[in-house]
């Protein structure tokens, strides 16, 4: 047996063993890599097809609450825009606010209670996204609320504070518009309206605001939304003007009611 080994290691060729263990190794790698690329391959088909199966739901969905406004195929009328293009994440942000449906035309969609599931708003914004390439769904690593906080408040009152106001609170706009207060919007919404722009706002896509400042932002309104105002009573933090109305309703109105007091005393 010594001498058979002997032999073989002389002549360069393997044992029946050694062969027999490549073999099995080869047979398990191959083996285990057709069972990874059949799993991942499986989990492909399975996404397309919910994917599918959404699409059709939100076709279906949209001929039934939104056509008669946008049209069958989504291409607008003369009194609704045109959705082909708009992306995921305007119609989760008008859906899932409420703002769409409109009750009544006016001047902008204002927020109400939300008319569909969550299973439908997905729905609805898949099938919208099939239309044409548009803002996604934002990724939820940028909404967790840990970006910068400095960032995200300098930001703020460069890109946002001159309409919703420093605080959050929002304002009047033009022709009977307003900006809304945005303290209290969930992140998500929050972030789909920088991309999306909806009523006057301006689009903010990730050339103007990156994502991870995005979340920086976002960080901020959580800010404002947890602390307390280290001034004392807020007045609805609508800045000058209704810290204004306060003095001179109550700190002048009761230096006129103290000096008619005392003419009255010395009468």
């Amino acid at each position: 047996m010594a001498t058979f080994a002997h032999r073989n290691r002389r002549s360069g060729r393997r044992s029946p063993l050694t062969s027999a263990a490549l073999l099995l190794i080869g047979l398990l790698a191959t083996g285990g890599a057709y069972a990874a690329f059949t799993a991942t391959s499986s989990a492909d088909a399975a996404s397309q097809t919910q994917v599918t199966k959404l699409t059709e739901e939100g076709e279906k969905l949209f001929a039934a609450n939104c056509a008669s406004c946008h049209g069958l195929q989504a291409e607008g009328t003369e009194d609704a825009p045109t959705l082909i293009g708009v992306g995921a994440a305007s119609v989760d942000f008008q859906v899932g606010t409420g703002r769409m449906p409109m009750a009544a035309s006016g001047p902008q969609a204002e927020q109400k209670p939300v008319q569909f599931t969550e299973e439908q708003i997905a729905a609805l914004a898949t099938w919208v996204a099939s239309l044409g390439p548009g803002p996604a769904i934002p990724d939820e690593r940028y909404l967790q609320g840990d970006g910068d906080l400095a960032v995200g408040a300098e930001l703020f009152r460069i890109n946002c504070a001159m309409c919703h106001n420093v605080a959050g609170a929002g304002g009047a706009l033009t022709q009977g518009k307003f900006a809304p207060g945005v303290v209290g919007v969930s992140a998500k919404h929050v972030y789909e309206a920088m991309i999306t722009g909806p009523q006057n706002m301006p689009v903010f896509n990730d050339a103007n605001i990156s994502p991870e400042d995005k979340s920086a932002i976002i960080t901020y309104l959580q800010y404002l939304e947890t602390s307390t105002s280290p001034g004392g009573l807020e007045l609805g933090s609508l800045g000058p003007v209704s810290e204004g109305l306060f003095i001179w309703i109550f700190a002048l109105g009761g230096i006129v009611a103290i000096t008619v007091w005392l003419t009255a005393k010395s009468n």
